[in-house]
């Protein structure tokens, strides 16, 4: 195969191919949705080796412009991030409006969002988990685990983890709907008012079913964002587990400035 230096900028094939192809996405001659030239049309267009072409598509994905399915190829991907702000999304207005987060948060984006009910009911309180809601580890809680949907395209899983006495004391949070509005506004009608919301945000690749999960790319990397939720009088209601796809989303915090 053709020298994998180029000879004009000096920079390794892989980048300048990444960098021609970035360029017609951004360009629309490669649109949303469309499927990238395979390795063998890339390998001949260029005159480069299938490992040289492998690295093109590995900084792609990167870049967050394709994504890899095993077995079909790489497609441009179509789905714009969602905003995510901690300042804006839960506002009391949402609930009052019978919108859990996630569901305002995908509407203002334009997306069409849809919730999958994965499973609700008992379950052993991990260690970590435990930690943060004051029981002992392996004690009974409560687990409601969800996947996200934006316009068909599985963006997160997330679950919501609450002391056992709570879903004995309020018997919608054992519905898989739990009503207008979500689980905050069942808690806050149960006299639970939520002052604060503590997260902690990790970045790693996912693993193996997270990638089937979330229908990504081998090597993807993931968001990994743990949330209490606490009340005015500092009682932890709520550790919500939750794993993104990293390039689907955008974090934003307000953060104030105090002395």
């Amino acid at each position: 195969m053709g020298n994998e230096v180029s000879q004009d900028s000096g920079k390794p094939r892989y980048l300048q191919i990444a960098h021609d192809l970035a360029e017609q996405i951004r360009a629309g001659i490669l649109k949303p949705g469309s499927q990238v030239p395979s390795e063998s049309e890339v390998m001949e267009r260029y005159g480069v080796s299938q490992g040289t072409v492998r690295k093109a598509m590995a900084e792609l994905r990167t870049s967050g412009l394709v994504e890899t399915h095993h077995g079909r190829g790489s497609y441009v991907k179509s789905l714009p991030p969602v905003r995510r702000k901690s300042s804006d999304r839960f506002r009391r207005s949402h609930r009052r409006d019978g919108k859990a987060a996630y569901l305002a948060e995908a509407e203002q984006a334009g997306q069409k969002p849809r919730v999958q009910v994965l499973y609700v009911g008992p379950t052993d309180a991990p260690a970590e988990i435990a930690d943060r809601l004051g029981v002992a580890a392996g004690d009974k809680v409560l687990a409601r685990r969800r996947r996200y949907f934006s316009d068909n395209t599985p963006t997160e899983e997330a679950t919501s983890y609450l002391p056992w006495p709570l879903a004995t004391a309020i018997p919608q949070l054992l519905s898989e709907n739990p009503g207008s509005g979500g689980i905050y506004a069942r808690l806050e009608e149960h006299g639970l008012t939520l002052g604060e919301y503590v997260e902690t945000v990790r970045a790693r690749l996912a693993t193996k079913q997270e990638v089937s999960a979330l229908r990504l790319s081998p090597g993807s990397p993931v968001i990994h964002l743990v949330r209490n939720a606490v009340t005015r009088d500092g009682r932890v209601v709520e550790v919500c587990d939750t794993i993104m796809a990293a390039d689907r989303f955008v974090l934003e915090y307000r953060i104030p400035s105090v002395d």
